[in-house]
């Protein structure tokens, strides 16, 4: 079965469909022809997921799922949040994302954060949202080469290494993306059997 994620992010692309496994098929909206952005001016992060999700959906008239992701800090009253792609300006830059984190944490105390991923999966007119949290600790700096984002810098709860330091199996059992991505596929599951 053929879906499209409404994303331009290669590192999600191939996270995710190692999740989703040989079942369903993810294309992408430039794979079909589509170059152009793909709106998420909501405020949140559920309005992001549905924003993307409802604008390649209608686009296309295909199956379509979205995520919206952001890393809160408590230290920080929640920011980057919604803001955690573009939190060092409109170019999205992953670097200078993570050393403005740093940057504004710096002396902190508290360093306990989370990452939370909404995903809005649209099929047969129908929505569904789902919603998986990791919580953590921000490191002072930067540790492990793998994964992408804030990685190298997010410790999750109860574990020795940041994300960039677990491989793609390891980080996917244990991150938000991953959890919210399990409840899509029992979703997709439950959906392709009622055929």
């Amino acid at each position: 079965m053929k879906i499209v994620f409404a994303t331009a992010n290669p590192h999600k692309v191939a996270e995710v469909q190692k999740l989703l496994g040989g079942a369903f098929e993810i294309t992408t909206p430039q794979q079909l022809g589509y170059a152009g952005d793909i709106p998420e001016t909501g405020a949140t992060l559920q309005e992001n997921a549905l924003q993307k999700a409802r604008f390649i959906a209608e686009k296309f008239g295909l199956p379509c799922f979205a995520d919206d992701t952001g890393l809160e800090t408590d230290a920080l009253q929640g920011a980057p949040g919604v803001h955690s792609a573009r939190y060092a300006g409109t170019n999205k830059d992953s670097a200078a994302n993570m050393q403005l984190l740093l940057k504004n944490l710096h002396g902190a105390a508290c360093r306990t954060a989370r990452f939370r991923c909404v995903i809005a999966l649209i099929i047969d007119g129908q929505e569904r949202l789902f919603e998986g949290v990791a919580e953590g600790e921000i490191l002072t700096e930067p540790q492990g080469a793998q994964g992408f984002g804030y990685d190298p810098v997010f410790r999750p709860a109860g574990h020795r290494r940041t994300f960039a330091e677990m491989s793609a199996e390891e980080k996917n059992r244990l991150s938000h993306r991953g959890k919210a991505v399990t409840q899509l596929v029992a979703s997709l599951r439950e959906w392709r059997m009622s055929f």
